[in-house]
């Protein structure tokens, strides 16, 4: 029988931590659907304390998403383990995660105490946040650096009050397979009260090693696994949730392990982490790049027309990556589009149905096929979680050889309709400049990324921006068969996410 491993998907929280991968509230709350449809068990909604938006997201995530237990973050402080509460009181489900740090490198410069101090913290802050909920998980943070003897006595005393979860982190990425399997083993024989408690691990992707660490991890006790869709996160990131379940699914003779993931829902979910974060998903990734089933060798070529066995050890049907035609046309109807929609995982509203079906009936005027891939791009546009300040109404662009590019734009801001000329270096960059007079928008331009979503010339276009202000970093994302208008799109979509920030920031100061 195989042992069930959880899955603590922390892309919420870890994950956003990456540069430039912030989200507002409607953007988690849309993901954290995904996510309960992939089958994660526990979402790391957020850290309740370091923000109001955090703390929104948290409590609305906990309200509204049906079937993971809702997690916030919480430092041991009694402030942070009350704030994590108040965001999760309405969760059917809920856990509070705690933790402190427990290597001597950690307590001497960080937090300047000695062990004895920061294992009475562990123990008081565990006991109160077990007087909110029955469910709390407890990380020493820095683990992997800790003196065992120590980490031994620690997780001892927090199971003793009242931890149910203990987590081991290997929060610098500094631990090998090697090391870290021995560590879990050694927390498995020497810690006397470990079977009240599940073994979860978290591990960095600092030297590259974090998937092979949790693995290890597993063969040697572990249960619970945290990690990130797209292995997003913190510095080199975390432990990619994709590849490990993979591993455990494809693996299952060597493992003995699975995960509860639905796993025809992954390429979904990375995609849709991709869109909200702009954050591109390298082609030679694990699992979920885009050549990830792809096979250009003759010898490879030859033996998978013989048998796909050969050289395929995942089907890519078993990711959800299948390339399925929409047979649907301009004369069809709203009923087959909105069934299709569900087939794919999409629940709208009738205002979102009614905008996404206009651009369906576009593209497929103007392309042969129209192919999942499409649609879920045109479902990605029309269903922008952000309210729009910035509206584009319509632009021209005119450019050439020995022409100087040229645009024309017009723009709603804030109800009112505004028209500008502009010029640029090319036709992106005159419209670009065009709409940063318009909006007098003092951001700068990180990134700029285009990617073909299906074959062909009149393929549909994806743009996804990245821009900064403030030490703000927000991406805008737009999807178009002119490859001008979605790169318009991205840019207004990126803008408008700017305002709502620096509109919450507002309120909140």
């Amino acid at each position: 029988m195989n042992k069930s491993i959880k899955i603590f998907d922390t892309t919420l929280r870890d994950g956003e931590q990456s540069p430039g991968a912030s989200m507002n509230v409607e953007e988690k709350i849309t993901l954290a659907r995904q996510l309960a449809r992939l089958g994660v068990d526990i979402i790391e909604a957020g850290f309740a304390i370091s923000s109001p938006g955090d703390f929104e997201a948290i409590r609305r995530i906990g309200a509204e998403v049906e079937g993971p237990i809702i997690c916030s973050l919480a430092r041991a402080k009694k402030e942070d383990i009350d704030r994590a509460w108040e965001a999760l009181k309405d969760a059917p489900k809920r856990r509070i995660h705690t933790f402190h740090s427990t290597s001597d490198i950690h307590l001497k410069h960080q937090y300047r105490i000695s062990r004895e101090e920061a294992l009475k913290r562990s123990v008081e802050m565990v006991k109160y946040a077990r007087s909110y909920v029955d469910d709390v998980e407890f990380s020493p943070m820095d683990a992997s650096r800790t003196d065992p003897a120590y980490l031994h006595e620690v997780l001892e005393a927090v199971i003793d009050a009242g931890a149910s979860t203990v987590n081991i982190p290997d929060t610098v990425g500094y631990s090998t397979p090697g090391e870290f399997g021995a560590l879990i083993m050694g927390i498995t024989e020497k810690v006397k009260n470990i079977k009240k408690a599940i073994i979860s691990v978290h591990c960095h992707n600092d030297l590259g090693l974090a998937v092979a660490n949790v693995l290890r991890a597993i063969e040697n006790g572990a249960e619970q696994v945290e990690c990130t869709v797209n292995g997003i996160g913190e510095r080199a990131g975390n432990c990619s949730m994709e590849e490990v379940v993979m591993a455990l699914r494809t693996r299952k003779d060597y493992y003995g392990a699975d995960t509860g993931i639905t796993t025809e829902e992954i390429m979904r979910t990375s995609r849709l982490v991709t869109k909200i974060t702009g954050i591109q998903v390298q082609p030679n990734k694990a699992i979920v790049g885009a050549n990830a089933f792809s096979h250009e060798s003759g010898i490879h070529q030859d033996g998978l027309l013989k048998e796909r066995s050969t050289y395929e050890i995942m089907r890519p049907e078993s990711i959800g990556l299948v390339k399925t035609n929409l047979v649907m046309g301009k004369h069809s109807g709203r009923h087959a589009f909105r069934s299709r929609l569900q087939e794919l995982g999409h629940e709208l509203t009738d205002e979102e149905i009614n905008r996404a079906f206009e651009r369906f009936k576009q593209i497929a005027d103007q392309k042969k096929e129209v192919f999942d891939e499409d649609l879920e791009a045109i479902v990605a546009d029309e269903t922008q979680q952000v309210q729009e300040v910035y509206v584009l109404k319509s632009m021209h662009a005119e450019s050439g050889t020995g022409v100087t590019p040229t645009a024309e734009v017009e723009m709603e801001v804030e109800g009112k309709t505004v028209k500008q000329t502009g010029k640029g270096d090319g036709p992106v960059d005159a419209v670009y400049k065009t709409i940063a007079a318009i909006t007098g928008t003092k951001s700068k331009l990180e990134a700029y990324l285009v990617k073909g979503i299906t074959g062909g010339t009149d393929a549909l276009g994806e743009v996804t921006v990245k821009l900064e202000e403030g030490n703000k970093k927000v991406a805008g994302h737009g999807a178009d068969t002119d490859i001008i208008v979605a790169s318009a799109k991205a840019y207004i979509n990126a803008l408008n996410k700017l305002e709502y920030w620096k509109r919450g920031k507002a309120k909140s100061g």
